[in-house]
């Protein structure tokens, strides 16, 4: 028999009583740290680790806590976990996504450019953010908010699909359609 049930450490908890969170996180951390690692951070330990200091951390500081009328604590807590973990890869996702945008010189052809191909180059990248936004007027606002959320915001299409109702296929339709009017309308020749 556990000294303290997780009902009451979570009432502790609320209390702001340290040894509780301490007892809670002895007793679950290798569930948390193991729910991390299968759920799509592969063998990134770190990630995993985040995950965990995210969850305590959560119980810790929410003042909404666990309500043992809903379900058993451990369902509960791999509720947060999963939350955190869904974050925390989305998050992640988008800042690949952002990252692969920006197209990075290797240093060795950075010392070769002189400042005024630097100023070539983002001068460039300006103008065809500059001539993406122009086009939006040309899209429909659920294409607009398609091409948001899967190039910039990084959810993929089956997370848009179910984030909207909609079937998969719709969704990609719309995006193929959206691609295609911003193809023509980033040519150099414009509407033809």
């Amino acid at each position: 028999m556990q000294p303290y049930p997780d009902e009451q450490l979570m009432q502790l908890i609320q209390e702001k009583q340290s040894f509780a969170l301490r007892i809670l996180y002895d007793r679950y951390v290798r569930l948390v740290y193991s729910y991390a690692v299968k759920s799509g951070a592969g063998n990134d330990a770190s990630f995993a680790q985040d995950i965990v200091q995210l969850v305590f951390t959560r119980i810790w500081t929410s003042n909404k806590g666990y309500d043992p009328a809903k379900g058993q604590f451990v369902n509960w807590l791999i509720t947060v976990t999963r939350n955190i973990t869904i974050d925390q890869l989305r998050k992640q996702r988008k800042q690949e996504v952002l990252v692969s945008f920006d197209y990075e010189i290797p240093e060795t052809e950075h010392t070769a450019l002189s400042g005024r191909d630097e100023l070539q180059e983002t001068v460039a990248r300006r103008l065809l953010k500059q001539q993406i936004e122009a086009a939006y007027p040309h899209l429909s606002d659920n294409q607009v908010q398609l091409i948001r959320h899967f190039y910039w915001e990084g959810y993929t299409l089956s997370e848009i699909a179910a984030r909207n109702g909609e079937p998969i296929g719709t969704v990609k339709s719309r995006l193929h359609q959206a691609l295609k009017t911003l193809r023509k309308h980033l040519s150099p020749e414009g509407e033809g």
